[in-house]
């Protein structure tokens, strides 16, 4: 699958990114030289010729000494360094509110805490849920913190690359660093909620592990002055008929949609009211990734409105972590990025002569299409063998959402100032 290299991202200290980006940044970074070609350097394929580390013939951006984040190499010598960072964002999940400073007087969440050598992102999320508390955050890879305090920030934000240290129960996700806090929303994955906002997201229960057994949730989308609510569905995945989600008529609680393990939602879900209810239901048996419903109220006249999809809402970085029945959220198999484009441009109205104009072209193509099917039953055509369009990095159209898969593996996590060609030693290869 083609990956949208303009909207790549990393896990943790991106020692498994393996992903197309090959200068040090998109806008005036350097060009990275090619890993078969840095033999004066310490890392190159003639020294890890399998591959390690992700190297190999090409000049991707990579993390082979388990640095804090992505690199490569670079032409141009400046004060001795011949290697430089590359500008990739750090992937997060759903609900990340950002990396925040904590100087610890007060703290920027007040709340409940704990300490934890098991901790992940989920955990401490489900923690100050049960809590109820509004945000939770980690911090130094194993404290997690709960709160509803709306300054978190009071201490200033960080960058998000001082909030890379692993999580202690998964080394694929970043949980804050010493001093600095990673804060999520804790009310994603809510069994139930209410949004009154123009657009938005609604996660199933639990989210971003498996749903659990059980589960009777409600949703209520209420938008004043909408004339049309617009449902679709990034992510469905529910397991047989038992379990389903439903769309209710807010008014009335006639049931306008079922979908469920044998009725998947393929199209977008028009509503013609501003008061939607969204139903979810689990049996006693089944649990599965759930389901992620992206919606957007559209007011006035629906007919002048643009098409809406996947693509309308501007979601950056909207990501779920895939964990199989019956495992643990730390010892996921891989983890699913969703990124979807930015918002795209409304439609002009079209002159009626360019709709005549269409008209007649489509006319033509019909007509050719006709003599080339006849021609094709009187001529015997040669076949003409397809060609191998597998090229990973190829460039996809920005307006398609793309799914980023990583296969993450156990990181050792530290920090190296300088790649010197004497110094440099490699975790790869013994002494």
């Amino acid at each position: 699958m083609s990956i949208n290299v303009s909207m790549e991202c990393y896990t943790a200290n991106g020692a498994d990114y393996r992903g197309c980006q090959n200068r040090t940044s998109h806008q005036g970074g350097k060009p990275c030289l090619y890993w078969n070609e840095t033999f004066q350097h310490p890392y190159n394929t003639l020294k890890y010729p399998n591959g390690e580390g992700g190297l190999g013939n090409h000049n991707y951006c990579r993390n082979p000494d388990n640095d804090v984040r992505p690199w490569c190499y670079v032409a141009e010598y400046e004060d001795g360094v011949y290697w430089k960072y590359c500008d990739i964002p750090t992937c997060h999940m759903p609900g990340y509110l950002g990396c925040f400073k904590d100087n610890g007087d007060p703290p920027p969440l007040s709340g409940s805490s704990e300490t934890s050598n098991k901790l992940t992102i989920q955990t401490c999320i489900k923690f100050c849920r049960s809590k109820r508390f509004k945000l939770a955050g980690m911090e130094s890879g194993y404290a997690c913190f709960c709160g509803n305090d709306a300054d978190y920030w009071k201490h200033g934000e960080a960058n998000s690359t001082e909030c890379n240290h692993v999580c202690f129960g998964d080394h694929t996700q970043p949980c804050g660093g010493d001093g600095r806090i990673n804060i999520f929303d804790a009310m994603i994955g809510a069994c139930g909620g209410n949004y009154s906002t123009d657009a938005g997201i609604i996660y199933s229960p639990d989210f971003p592990d498996n749903y659990a057994s059980s589960r009777v949730c409600y949703w209520t989308i209420q938008v004043p002055g909408a004339s049309l609510i617009r449902f679709d569905f990034a992510l469905f995945d529910i397991r047989d008929s038992s379990d389903m989600v439903e769309f209710l008529d807010g008014s009335s609680n006639d049931v306008l949609a079922r979908f469920d393990g044998r009725n998947r939602p393929y199209d977008s879900l028009n509503v013609s009211a501003s008061f939607v209810i969204l139903y979810f239901y689990s049996d006693r048996v089944n649990q599965a990734e759930g389901f992620a419903v992206l919606y957007r109220a559209i007011k006035d006249n629906p007919r002048s409105q643009p098409p809406v999809s996947k693509n309308d809402i501007n979601t950056s970085e909207m990501i779920t972590e895939r964990v199989g029945p019956g495992t643990n959220a730390a010892r996921s198999s891989k983890i699913l990025y969703f990124i979807t484009a930015s918002p795209s441009q409304s439609n002009q109205n079209m002159p009626v002569w360019t709709i005549y104009a269409l008209a007649a072209l489509l006319t033509l193509t019909a007509i050719a299409m006709v003599s080339k099917i006849l021609l094709h039953l009187t001529v015997k055509s040669r076949r003409i063998p397809a060609q191998d369009s597998s090229e990973n990095c190829s460039q996809p159209s920005p307006s398609e959402p793309w799914v980023i898969t990583y296969k993450p593996s156990t990181i050792l996590f530290f920090k190296k100032k300088l790649k010197n060609q004497h110094g440099d030693r490699s975790p790869l290869v013994g002494d």
